[in-house]
């Protein structure tokens, strides 16, 4: 049994698989805001499609939040603010899962709005949410990794 969580710590606690995770993440955030923030006005159209928010924030968080993203991407690959990264990530990640959860019960083929504001972008809420799970296990992992081995600057926590 010792051998057993032993072995279990040790992939919990992998360096290299955090640094492979924590790339493969940060990527995704990097990438996945470009064409919001050469676009605020079709992803504030994709926002207000969901009908979720007041209309008085679909401006606000067109803007805010493509370059959240950008800088929590940018974060987790370097490194550094790796926790606060992660939480603002994760916390995202879980209102978008919320977000598609309502409208998939509603029914609705989202133009999600993920990595492209482009108008034929339409996914299965279905996909969008499991893909969403995806990425917050690997949050979640990258969390509970207490690796500072690959971070440019180490925490001194």
């Amino acid at each position: 049994m010792n051998s057993i969580m032993k072995s279990g710590s040790r992939f919990v606690h992998n360096d290299y698989l955090a640094l492979v995770l924590r790339i493969f993440l940060g990527v995704i955030f990097v990438y996945a805001p470009l064409d919001k923030i050469m676009e605020p006005s079709q992803f504030a159209r994709i926002i207000y499609n969901y009908h979720l928010l007041p209309s008085e924030l679909i401006n606000l968080m067109a803007i805010l939040l493509p370059w959240v993203e950008l800088v929590c991407g940018v974060v987790l690959i370097l490194g550094v603010q790796k926790k606060g990264s992660l939480l603002l990530l994760n916390f995202m990640l879980t209102v978008f899962m919320v977000a598609i959860g309502i409208n998939l019960i509603r029914n609705v083929d989202l133009e999600c709005g993920c990595f492209s504001v482009s108008s034929k972008s339409k996914s299965h809420a279905l996909g969008l949410l499991l893909r969403d799970v995806g990425m917050l296990a690997i949050g979640i992992y990258l969390m509970i990794n207490r690796s500072t081995r690959f971070d440019l600057f180490k925490s001194r926590s």
